[in-house]
């Protein structure tokens, strides 16, 4: 069985997953499915995105299907086997998937794109305070990525993560601006987006 990938494609957690099927050159199917659809509860407890089919196995929380992917599929391995390398990938994996996720999608990304008022603007009470704590996060994001990739000196799950965090964040002003601003981010992101996987799953 062909596997599948289930959820919306400008989901960040979506696209993570996607993104490592594409470093591994797996053949998969992507099936468009919204959050808490009958599609979604079937996999995932919490109606989340994104689930995962492959074979008996159904299950969701991008993580749990990066990992089963990343050790299921032939292709280079995205979280190394040193079991020191390999803590240090998955630090950053949390790290991308908690404090990151959480200040630049949900309170930043998804505040511009969806929370208007009765005339269509842009509410901006969570997105200016997103944007005080921007410099802090981004000095943290420029020294992972100083080595070249996210937290470490090589490609790995880690970039899978942040990516696409990066990507939505760069859709918008002010997180346009503080990615132009911060060389090391800057450089990281113009080199990332040239991946085939990058580009491959571009919302």
């Amino acid at each position: 069985m062909t596997l599948q990938i289930i959820g919306i494609p400008q989901s960040n957690f979506v696209r993570a997953v996607r993104m490592v099927a594409e470093e591994k050159n797996i053949a998969y199917e992507l099936i468009p499915a919204a959050p808490h659809s009958d599609d979604i509860r079937m996999m995932s407890p919490t109606g989340k995105v994104p689930g995962m089919r492959h074979r008996d196995l159904q299950i969701s929380e991008s993580q749990a299907i990066a990992r089963y992917i990343d050790s299921t599929f032939d292709g280079p391995s995205l979280i190394p086997t040193n079991p020191d390398k390999a803590a240090k990938v998955e630090q950053w994996v949390s790290i991308a998937a908690t404090d990151i996720d959480q200040l630049l999608m949900r309170n930043y990304v998804v505040e511009y794109a969806f929370h208007k008022d009765d005339d269509g603007n842009v509410i901006r009470r969570k997105i200016d305070s997103a944007v005080k704590r921007f410099p802090k996060m981004f000095e943290m994001i420029g020294n992972a990525v100083a080595d070249g990739y996210f937290g470490t000196n090589a490609f790995s799950m880690a970039d899978c993560f942040v990516i696409p965090i990066l990507s939505a964040t760069n859709m918008w002003p002010e997180g346009k601006k503080i990615i132009q601003d911060n060389d090391s981010v800057r450089e990281y992101f113009s080199r990332m987006s040239q991946r085939e996987s990058y580009k491959n799953t571009a919302p």
